[in-house]
């Protein structure tokens, strides 16, 4: 394949909350990587979504050329160093108590330093020990992207230890027609192929094609037959990059709640936005994007070369929670979300 300093990831769908994810779990998994190079073999990875180009999609940039399999590989290695820390004993479920949660985050932020701090940045964008549920006898209130609570014996921990570490899916097909894909042909087709969902792993319920309603399916969406798969490569680099959303408490209806950068709540509960911009940036300066006040205000961050903003909505069907498709916010959605809080 053709070695080059830039490549465009036409896996990733600009609203696609999953698809985010990956994308910030493919910088920290070179990143990661990065750090155990010399100075001269950094490959400083850089992001920018390819506006002039529809359909919309965001390019790589990396210090020196390098072909789409290298780049898959550079991601595997550092998927296997990032999964290290995801090991929560024989927990399922993300349900510690207020003194359990102190406890792991402050010694995980005792023992880090710059290099070994994947474990403290995994633990934060997790849970806050500030922030409990309704009574503080009750487990802390998790980071609202946590979507499996058990409905239909789906457990979060579990899903986020396990996913990373399993390399590649079960054989596709059947009798002589199987095949067993690589770990780099995983992540091939998640970062630069339209993404087809033939595995059947895990996933985390932030791909809006998991949302499926009995209203418009044929038949049971929750029977195997109409479930589809999952892209398992994005499901893996998700995972790795959920620890870039740092969780934040805040003051909410006269109590603590957890907030993560990027996340607002209003009165129809949370959305998630991340910006699209246009000048290639590092996975520090995309936090401090996430970060910035003035995230969902229109317009405002173009300054910063930030083209538009896309908003996801966390939506519930029955027991289940998805994220919807995002859309971009809009001065004129601005200007109503702005006139409902007046009136409530």
């Amino acid at each position: 394949m053709t070695a080059a300093v830039s490549h465009r990831l036409d896996g990733l769908e600009p609203d696609n909350l999953l698809a985010f994810l990956a994308l910030l779990g493919l910088l920290r998994a070179m990143e990661a990587v990065d750090d155990r190079r010399t100075e001269d073999g950094k490959l400083r990875p850089r992001v920018a979504w390819d506006v002039a180009r529809l359909p919309l999609r965001p390019r790589l940039y990396v210090a020196t050329a390098m072909s789409q399999e290298a780049i898959c590989e550079t991601a595997a290695a550092g998927i296997t160093v990032l999964s290290e820390p995801l090991d929560f004993g024989n927990r399922e479920k993300l349900d510690y108590s207020r003194d359990e949660a102190r406890s792991l985050l402050l010694s995980a932020a005792r023992t880090s330093d710059v290099r070994t701090r994947s474990r403290a940045d995994i633990l934060a964008a997790l849970m806050t020990d500030a922030a409990i549920k309704s009574d503080k006898d009750e487990p802390v209130d998790p980071t609202p992207l946590c979507l499996l609570f058990g409905q239909g014996h789906q457990y979060f921990l579990k899903r986020l230890a396990g996913v990373p570490k399993l390399q590649a899916p079960p054989k596709r097909g059947k009798g002589k027609k199987a095949v067993i894909p690589t770990e780099t042909e995983c992540l091939m087709e998640a970062l630069f192929h339209p993404w087809h969902r033939n595995d059947p792993t895990d996933s985390f319920r932030w791909d809006p094609k998991e949302d499926v309603r009995y209203a418009l399916m044929a038949g049971d969406p929750t029977d195997s037959a109409y479930k589809g798969g999952t892209q398992h490569g994005a499901n893996r680099l998700a995972a790795i990059g959920l620890a870039a959303l740092t969780v934040v408490p805040e003051r909410r209806f006269g109590r603590v709640r957890p907030n993560v950068i990027g996340g607002a709540f209003d009165r129809h509960g949370f959305s998630f936005s991340w910006p699209i911009w246009e000048e290639p940036a590092s996975l520090a300066t995309i936090r401090a994007l996430l970060a910035h006040p003035d995230l969902r205000k229109p317009d405002a961050l173009r300054h910063l070369n930030v083209h538009q903003v896309m908003q996801a909505r966390r939506v519930s069907v029955g027991k289940f929670m998805n994220f919807a498709r995002a859309t971009p916010i809009t001065r004129e959605a601005s200007t109503i979300r702005g006139e409902e809080r007046l009136r409530a």
